[in-house]
């Protein structure tokens, strides 16, 4: 039974429910996940609100941060617990799991208590009417309890991208982890006892939206701000749900990515690059391309060799070393894309590569596997090219000017990513900076820096996070202004 974690103590939900938590590779239990009441998130926020007052609100930056070390450095003689339990909740491949989302869900406690150590406040001076000088400066303190609600594709990852800076701001939080994924969430409990972290500063309550923990969570008065990456459908009910108590909310919500590829492009780069955005973490990527544009003259080199990258994908179990793909996330989720499979199909368009199910072994069928699938023939203004699938697959577009290609690639609700492949320097600060997306990647894909800002625009999300932004959003500050009574001058 995987339960709640709530004032540095795993517990039942007082309601006695419980909900399963499926292997997508195989449709297995691998356990029961106990589903937090109204009652159980009153607690757990409660438990929160009572240690900023205590031990943890007592502590000094440096303490804190020292702490945050420790969680990272716990994690690491831990990794294999988390990768395991990643991977059963995931189904992605090992690799993946122990090379990005354990080593980066450690760096992120690193990272933001680095932040917090070394970002300083404003200060200026000034003199009053009278003449007499006066001095301005910034404190920063934290906003108070954080409702922490994360999605199920990067599951630690990027809880701890939100709990790693609000610790490291002095707040407390309450996690809400996917029903798809509550593995990492709630063993990162027992990392926080293990290394000290005064009981509810970390807090865990398992269940799903609507009329169940993230609901109770995101509407309850004592959350002090939200903070949320996830479906853009699910921000917007969240929104409304923190509209009563004017909460702070971050939003890193769904995208539409293009990718823009360059007759002038180096085609190894732009390959290698595709084949990671379009396919990696079986397409379940946020920031993931779903519209690549090819110049004319390079479209069928792309096209073949973009699908040839998908048929050299191996799906498998996880622990497969040969396997490099994995399912999706769950049955249902399965659903949706193979419904955009279809639709494709009836829209005119064409699968060079997958379009369906792979034929997997006997003891796989029961798994929510899915074909890599590169599409051409599908008009710009497509329902495919158009919504967000979530899935491993592109639809492959022609264009013949940089004013066409821009005008497709921001002709979308969304705003999260984008990659441009091109030798043209003039063109990649050109193009770059005209693209209506929070971040831009030039002949490669996924390369970050946590320093530097990261959220979406438009339908894509509100807000920034990473580095000195996410200390923005994590504390209040507060100027002081002290004037001086010029004695003795």
């Amino acid at each position: 039974m995987i339960l709640n974690f709530i004032d540095g103590q795993y517990r039942e939900g007082s309601s006695g429910r419980s909900f399963d938590d499926i292997n997508p590779v195989d449709g297995s239990l691998i356990a029961k996940v106990s589903e937090a009441s109204r009652e159980d998130v009153d607690a757990a926020v409660r438990a929160a609100r009572q240690a900023l007052s205590g031990p943890w609100g007592s502590l000094k930056l440096a303490q804190r941060c020292d702490l945050l070390y420790a969680v990272a450095a716990e994690m690491d003689r831990r990794a294999e617990d988390f990768i395991a339990a990643e991977v059963a909740d995931t189904g992605k491949p090992r690799s993946l799991a122990s090379h990005l989302d354990i080593p980066r869900g450690a760096a992120n406690f690193r990272v933001f208590a680095d932040v917090v150590r070394n970002v300083p406040t404003e200060a200026f001076t000034s003199h009053a009417p009278d003449g007499k000088p006066a001095l301005n400066y910034a404190l920063r303190r934290p906003k108070g309890v954080v409702a922490v609600v994360c999605p199920w594709n990067l599951p630690l990852l990027l809880m701890t991208w939100k709990v790693g800076p609000a610790l490291a701001c002095g707040n407390t939080v309450v996690v809400k982890p996917s029903e798809e994924t509550p593995a990492t969430a709630a063993l990162l409990g027992e990392v926080m006892n293990q290394v000290g972290v005064p009981k509810g500063v970390y807090n865990v309550v398992h269940g799903f939206g609507p009329s169940s923990a993230g609901e109770y969570l995101t509407e309850h008065a004592d959350i002090d701000a939200i903070t949320f990456t996830g479906e853009t459908r699910t921000g917007a009910a969240i929104m409304r749900a923190s509209a009563g108590g004017i909460k702070p909310v971050s939003m890193e919500l769904g995208g539409k990515n293009p990718a823009v590829v360059f007759a002038d492009a180096d085609l190894d780069v732009a390959i290698a690059g595709l084949t990671r955005s379009v396919f990696e973490n079986t397409g379940q990527v946020c920031l993931g391309t779903e519209r690549v544009y090819v110049q004319r003259p390079i479209l069928e080199a792309v096209v073949q060799r973009l699908a040839a990258a998908a048929r050299r994908l191996k799906p498998g179990r996880p622990e497969d070393p040969g396997a490099n793909f994995g399912p999706l996330i769950s049955a249902e989720h399965q659903q949706k894309v193979l419904g955009y499979f279809k639709l494709a199909r009836d829209e005119g368009g064409t699968a060079v590569h997958g379009g369906g199910v792979p034929d997997m072994p006997a003891e796989l069928k029961g798994g929510a596997w899915i074909e890599p699938t590169v599409w051409t023939g599908l008009a710009h203004d497509s329902r495919v090219a158009r919504e967000e699938i979530f899935g491993p697959c592109c639809a492959v577009i022609a264009f013949d000017s940089e004013a066409e290609a821009l005008q497709m690639a921001n002709d979308t609700r969304y705003g999260l990513a984008a990659s441009v492949y091109t030798r043209d320097i003039d063109r990649a600060h050109r193009f770059s900076s005209a693209l209506k997306v929070g971040i831009v990647w030039v002949n490669t894909w996924f390369l970050r820096d946590l320093r530097t800002a990261f959220g979406g625009s438009g339908s894509s999300g509100i807000g920034r996070e990473g580095g000195v932004h996410s200390l923005e959003f994590y504390t209040e500050l507060s100027n002081v202004c002290i004037k001086f009574s010029g004695a003795g001058q």
